[in-house]
């Protein structure tokens, strides 16, 4: 296999077995109708893989506002899209780079220049999160990816990397990869350990019930 089936091998073995998370848990932004009209093409689509890539460039600000759950789901649907290159203007890498590294452009006005920053030391929304920085928010969002799946990201990341001859992107991935995948990859959760919680809950409530049941016939 040449890289790129490797990278999507990764993928479909991290992300294969993953549970569609239902259609009322897909959305994660309530602002405006955007995330609405872009989300809601996903409703009930509860195999990635099955997803084209017209559809998912038709929608791709869907990877802003995906709950957390909506976007580990539906996320590698865009990373295998994007190593076939077949995306025309969806860019899934942005979700994992965005907020480990600064990005500045000054804007000069009649007054004075003003530096515009985002990126890891700026603010999201102070009136809303107080000190929380965009490095803070990307950190908790993809929190939610298992070992193995960051392990899958990684293999995207890098190669990602490594088929940027202009080097446009390099930087952002080297940051995103130093600062949290590498790190995620080796020490996250693995899958195993998320079935047998669940597992363990499902028999915890399960004999409650059955307690209930027996105190109240």
């Amino acid at each position: 296999m040449n890289n790129a089936e490797i990278v999507i091998q990764a993928m479909r073995e991290a992300f294969g077995a993953n549970e569609y998370p239902g259609d009322n848990f897909l959305q994660g932004s309530f602002e405006g109708s955007e995330p609405y009209t872009v989300v809601a093409p996903f409703k009930g689509r509860q195999d990635w893989q099955s997803l084209d890539a017209p559809l998912l460039d038709a929608n791709e600000a869907a990877l802003s506002f995906f709950s957390v759950a909506g976007l580990r789901f539906f996320l590698p649907a865009f990373l295998v899209a994007d190593v076939r290159e077949a995306l025309q203007t969806a860019e899934p890498l942005f979700v994992l780079v965005h907020g480990f590294s600064d990005v500045s452009i000054t804007h000069p006005t009649k007054t004075r220049a003003f530096v515009r920053k985002t990126g890891r030391t700026a603010f999201v929304n102070p009136r809303r999160y107080g000190g929380m920085t965009f490095y803070d928010y990307a950190r908790w969002r993809l929190s939610a990816f298992t070992r193995e799946e960051a392990r899958a990201i990684v293999a995207y990341l890098k190669y990602k990397r490594d088929s940027d001859p202009l080097d446009l992107h390099t930087q952002e991935i080297k940051a995103a990869l130093n600062l949290f995948w590498l790190e995620r990859a080796e020490n996250a959760p693995p899958a195993e350990s998320l079935r047998q919680h669940l597992a363990e809950e499902a028999e915890y409530l399960a004999a409650i019930s059955e307690d209930q049941s027996f105190t109240n016939p």
